[in-house]
């Protein structure tokens, strides 16, 4: 069997789990080919797993200030490059596609009528799950932006639904609970903003991970690039994090028991979703917009909810490897009962 897996990567959440997929393979012997979209070539980090991958211009959101635009989002889309790759992307040598929200794949093979399994939690909005308001732009982009055969959602409920759980990794490092060490994870925000929302709290240590380094000292804040192994370390040993509200990081806290005080991206129906879900289960805190009396009422709880998710990875390849797609009910339902909460 040889696979061609694609996946989207404006946000890191897919690329963290695009690891775990790989590792899986491997161990699988299954041979599979990569390819990445959403960002510039020089932006991409730890890529080690993917071996030789190609990447493509592809489709991504613009978003800044934390807030989607989606005007800015559909001028600066370049569609004609868009349907070159779309073009010059060979699928014939390939037994599947595997993708996880990556357009430009999902759209050859669908032009090419080549079997393709969605598999991201993108997907899961495609079912029936609570806590979604209506929108029709974005139900819209939900089944249109990166259309498969087969879907596959991953969520951190079932819903009553043929979805999985996360596909996380075991953290490698000891897990402690420091409770002045704060992990940050606010990718959109400027580093002005951080380092005013952060100041004035001098007794706890905020280890921000963000593209822009500001220059000068902070004392009790410090930025760090981008870096999957130095970002595992300090979600190991801190007291929290504060993030977005994607799916990934929330994922690994809660396997690791952290708080959280989560920021959905303003206009993006996927993130105040999971800021609803994770909110009416009691895992974490949120606000629309994350101000320092949210943060100093945070600091001082001590709420935090551990789930155990399995090792998704190495059962979905497993089950891949059997070519039975009609059997993705019993799958979830095994799944799904291995959950240690």
């Amino acid at each position: 069997m040889k696979i061609l897996y694609a996946v989207q990567a404006t946000g890191n959440g897919h690329i963290v789990r695009a690891r775990e997929m790989a590792a899986a393979f491997k161990n699988h012997n299954i041979q599979v080919d990569w390819v990445f979209s959403g960002r510039d070539k020089a932006a991409y980090f730890d890529m080690q797993d993917f071996g030789d991958y190609k990447t493509f211009r592809g489709l991504s959101f613009n978003i800044k200030n934390n807030r989607l635009n989606w005007i800015k989002t559909i001028f600066n889309a370049d569609f004609i490059q868009f349907y070159r790759d779309i073009k010059q992307i060979d699928l014939n040598q390939y037994d599947l596609l595997i993708n996880d929200f990556e357009p430009v794949t999902a759209w050859a093979a669908k032009s090419h009528k080549i079997h393709s399994i969605g598999l991201s939690h993108q997907a899961a909005f495609l079912y029936k799950i609570p806590f979604v308001k209506p929108n029709p732009l974005f139900n819209l982009i939900i089944e249109h932006y990166a259309p498969s055969k087969l879907a596959i959602g991953i969520h951190w409920q079932q819903f009553h639904q043929h979805i999985i759980p996360p596909i996380i990794s075991k953290n490698p490092n000891k897990i402690e609970h420091k409770k002045q060490d704060i992990v940050v994870y606010l990718p959109f925000h400027s580093t002005d903003e951080i380092i005013k929302l952060f100041d004035d709290f001098p007794s706890y240590n905020f280890n921000i991970f963000h593209n822009d380094k500001p220059k000068g000292h902070f004392g009790h804040l410090t930025f760090h690039p981008f870096s999957r192994v130095e970002f595992s370390k300090y979600i190991a040993k801190c007291g929290g994090v504060i993030s977005n509200a994607g799916f990934e990081l929330p994922s690994e806290a809660l396997q690791i028991d952290k708080k959280m005080l989560l920021e959905p991206i303003h206009g993006q129906t996927e993130q105040i979703s999971n800021a609803n879900i994770l909110n009416h289960y009691n895992w974490c805190q949120t606000a629309l917009r994350i101000e320092a009396h949210h943060v100093k009422a945070w600091l001082q709880s001590d709420h935090t909810q551990k789930i155990v998710w399995p090792n998704v990875a190495d059962m979905l390849v497993a089950w891949i490897k059997t070519g039975t797609p009609d059997s993705l009910p019993e799958l979830s339902n095994k799944l799904w009962a291995q959950i240690k909460a």
